[in-house]
């Protein structure tokens, strides 16, 4: 019972001196990138958003946004589509169509 505080009292202590060692090896004044305002998933819902009642298509969706059309970049929009469709914000009423849920 008494391992588990002190093993995780040295994972702890690995990790801040992670950190430090970290910072060290990081130059000074340079600054991380900023998170994205606008994810992908942001753009998605707005799309849905500004066109409640309208069903779209992956391809579809990605003309309406101006984002790239390969195949690659649209199979990874069906993938997030279809977690919106799990998570309830969108219906999937057609094979291969997305519509917010109303």
């Amino acid at each position: 019972m008494t391992a588990a505080p002190a093993e995780a009292e040295g994972r702890l202590a690995d990790l801040a001196t992670t950190r430090k060692i970290t910072a060290e090896r990081v130059p000074r004044g340079t600054e991380p990138d900023p998170p994205e305002t606008n994810t992908a998933y942001q753009a998605i819902v707005n799309a849905f958003n500004q066109h409640p009642g309208r069903a779209f298509r992956a391809r579809e969706l990605h003309g309406l946004l101006g984002m790239p059309t390969d195949e690659a970049t649209v199979n990874v929009t069906r993938s997030r589509l279809g977690r919106l469709v799990r998570q309830g914000f969108l219906t999937h009423p057609g094979r291969g169509r997305y519509q917010k849920r109303t």
